[in-house]
């Protein structure tokens, strides 16, 4: 928001001493989406998720004035009609204080370098409907939405119903890694 004094705002990826902090910002988000009973992140499956020797999601924060006050948790894609990767947005977030001073964009700036950097073909996310802020936001950014796609998901009993139909333990072979990613 305009007010707000930013004197060294500043976007890096995330270390370990900031697991705690981006926790309390996904439980942030998690309120703001009307949703704080599904949001069981800890600091102890967020470090694991981050910081294991092949991780398959990463992040990003943004800082001001040394405190952690936004991130951008993220993960590959691979997108078979490019043949290439691209990075899909999990979470992006910065506390109300601090909106409107840049900080949304720089998180989304930082993912585009690492797309461009990387010869990844895309940055994707998925926002709530009800969410015209944000929506305006990525607009704004030039992000086009993509209403001819339906998102789907399987959880709970209907992921496990659909994986007994398998036949086996759920690990048909070596997990694969995004460290194998290129």
């Amino acid at each position: 928001m305009p007010g707000v004094t930013t004197t060294d705002p500043r976007v890096r990826r995330i270390e370990p001493g900031d697991v705690d902090a981006v926790v309390g910002l996904v439980h942030e988000l998690a309120d703001y989406e009307r949703a704080p009973e599904s949001c069981h992140l800890t600091p102890g499956l967020l470090t694991d998720a981050l910081f294991c020797p092949e991780p398959a999601v990463f992040g990003h924060v943004a800082e001001v004035d040394g405190e952690v006050v936004g991130c951008a948790l993220w993960f590959l894609t691979f997108s078979t009609w490019e043949g290439v990767h691209g990075i899909h947005l999990e979470d992006l977030y910065v506390r109300p204080a601090h909106r409107g001073a840049g900080l949304g964009t720089a998180l989304l700036a930082a993912l585009a370098a690492e797309c461009t950097a990387r010869g990844f073909a895309r940055l994707e996310w998925s926002v709530l409907d009800w969410n015209t802020p944000s929506i305006g936001f990525y607009e704004a950014l030039g992000a086009v939405g993509l209403d001819e796609w339906t998102n789907f998901r399987l959880d709970g009993s209907a992921l496990a119903a659909l994986s007994a139909l398998s036949g086996s333990s759920g690990r048909a072979g070596p997990a694969p890694t995004a460290g194998t990613a290129r």
